[in-house]
């Protein structure tokens, strides 16, 4: 847990501490996917509000000819070993361009 989440959660309404950190961690998530898949498109969000728990959506050509776990994969080491810190939970989605376009069709937003 990083001390900001730690901090915040210490605080009656964290503070706009929680947030705050939650949106830090899940940027650097996101900086890191980034960095570790080049040319990808990636999303993060906390999905529970207590900056630990996060769903990433990575949308990625180096994807293509690859299975579930090899995706999953390529992703956990992009982290570089993050998941052993403040990331308690991740829940992955991830697609190929083509996959993307047949599944979240042009206007259509992802749930």
């Amino acid at each position: 847990m990083s001390r900001w989440v730690a901090a915040a959660r210490g605080l009656p309404d964290g503070g706009g501490l929680l947030s705050l950190a939650a949106q830090m961690i899940a940027t650097e998530i996101e900086s890191l996917i980034r960095r570790g898949i080049p040319q990808s498109e990636v999303r993060v969000h906390d999905y529970t509000g207590g900056g630990d728990h996060f769903e990433a959506v990575v949308v990625a050509a180096a994807f293509a000819g690859k299975g579930l776990v090899e995706r999953h994969q390529m992703v956990y080491g992009a982290l570089q070993g993050a998941m052993a810190g403040p990331i308690h939970a991740l829940t992955l989605k991830t697609f190929t361009p083509e996959e993307w376009a047949r599944t979240y069709p042009a206007g259509q937003k992802e749930t």
